[in-house]
């Protein structure tokens, strides 16, 4: 949104307090595998004014942005008769609240997502009804965890109860999804021209960037600036990274000497900011990792295995290790707060206008707990969240309590979403 495009408001309006423009507001669900650990997750007071635990403390910077939910629960991803594969089912239920059909067939039945929810209402206003992104390639078909079929374990996003929506691990096509054009034909051919001449996607719009910004003032050319050197940026270290997902198919142990993690989870948070910023979607999903990943973490002194780290067994030399790895993401969190930030929208930002859940379908995953989640919520839902806190609910809260709070906020209204209970009104 350029000032240019504001149309001036009235004397009556402003002495009213109207706001001179609305935006959007966004939505976006990060999922991150294994659980935590819980003693250096959940701050040790409530209310305002908390100390962050060792895990969240590279979010101090953003502490006044988002709040730790605590109390947070999703039954349907706990056994109920259905024995082992609480991974699969952890992720499955995250965010449809529903108990995922065990099977390692092709007859997998769970429930329509929350953001699909969203996207089937408002998705008809942005070019992407919504973003569906990972760093690990999807798994299809074949059983990955005690009897449930991978597509459980390495989706989150569900346009219906049996239809996942297979997130994009590709930095590059995840790009040229946002950036190539909305013409499939076009878009192919125009791609393999550019890249035959080394051309940036910038190439083509650059005249018609000029003729804008000779009409704009100087706020306006230099947001618009700022925007075209993101999109270059980006295409930049997409091209570097353009075999991410190639070289590490599953997301485990084995990673290619080029590979580097932190920049393919850095790409994807870049990807996600510039689809909001451009209005190109409201809704994203992005499964960091698949639940169960025994992905190493050597870059942070882990060379053990994620998994097999979760299942400390009370070890305190394990869970240190795990607390490490937790801490790395949201050191990642951090990054995507901070871009987030960066862009301009009126007298706030973006991330003002954003709710973005980040957490796990497990809390302590030695019990393999599905109760008192690792719950953050992150940015102001366009004024109507108080952030700034630790949020502590009393019993086993539904998760879905909070989607459907988050629902409103979308306009996109439900009245029952999986177990829900009721709205969370202490977020307003």
């Amino acid at each position: 949104m350029l000032e240019a495009m504001v149309p001036p408001i009235s004397v009556l309006a402003a002495a009213a307090g109207a706001p001179a423009r609305s935006f959007p507001t966004r939505m976006a669900f990060i999922y991150l595998p294994n659980g935590k650990d819980m003693a250096n997750w959940i701050p040790k007071t409530e209310g305002e004014n908390y100390e962050l635990p060792m895990i969240l403390e590279p979010l101090k910077a953003h502490q006044k942005d988002f709040m730790v939910i605590s109390g947070l629960a999703q039954k349907h991803a706990e056994a109920n008769g259905d024995g082992a594969g609480d991974h699969a089912r952890a992720s499955a239920t995250f965010l449809t609240g529903c108990q995922a059909r065990k099977t390692a067939g092709a007859d997998i039945k769970v429930g329509v997502s929350v953001d699909q929810i969203a996207a089937s209402k408002i998705g008809d206003q942005t070019r992407l009804p919504s973003l569906e992104l990972s760093c690990d390639q999807s798994r299809r078909a074949g059983e990955c965890d005690s009897g449930y079929a991978c597509a459980y374990q390495y989706n989150i996003a569900w346009k219906s109860e049996n239809m996942p929506l297979n997130p994009e691990a590709n930095p590059k096509q995840a790009f040229d999804r946002l950036f190539a054009g909305a013409n499939p034909h076009e878009t192919k051919e125009a791609r393999a021209k550019r890249e035959l001449y080394d051309k940036s996607v910038l190439d083509a719009v650059l005249d018609d960037a000029r003729s804008l910004q000779s009409n704009l003032g100087m706020t306006d050319r230099r947001k618009l600036d700022e925007y075209l050197s993101a999109v270059r940026d980006i295409e930049k270290r997409v091209e570097q990274g353009r075999n991410y997902a190639v070289q590490v198919p599953s997301g485990d142990s084995q990673q290619g000497k080029e590979y580097s993690f932190e920049q393919h989870i850095r790409l994807m948070y870049d990807l996600q900011v510039l689809a909001f910023q451009t209005d190109t979607t409201r809704i994203a999903t992005f499964l960091v990792a698949h639940d169960g990943s025994n992905r190493a973490y050597p870059f942070v002194g882990v060379p053990e295995e994620h998994h097999e780290l979760s299942h400390h067994g009370g070890k305190a030399e394990k869970k240190a290790k795990l607390a490490k790895i937790n801490r790395f993401h949201t050191t990642q969190l951090a990054y995507f707060l901070e871009r987030l930030k960066a862009v301009k929208e009126g007298e706030g930002n973006l991330l003002d206008n954003c709710m973005i859940v980040y957490g796990s379908g497990i809390a302590d995953g030695d019990a393999h707990a599905h109760h008192n989640l690792p719950i953050l919520l992150a940015g102001k839902g366009g004024g109507t969240i108080r952030t700034g806190r630790h949020l502590k609910l009393g019993g086993r809260v539904p998760l879905n309590n909070l989607y459907l709070s988050m629902l409103d906020r979308m306009n996109a209204p439900t009245e029952h979403f999986g177990d829900s209970t009721g709205k969370i009104a202490e977020l307003a």
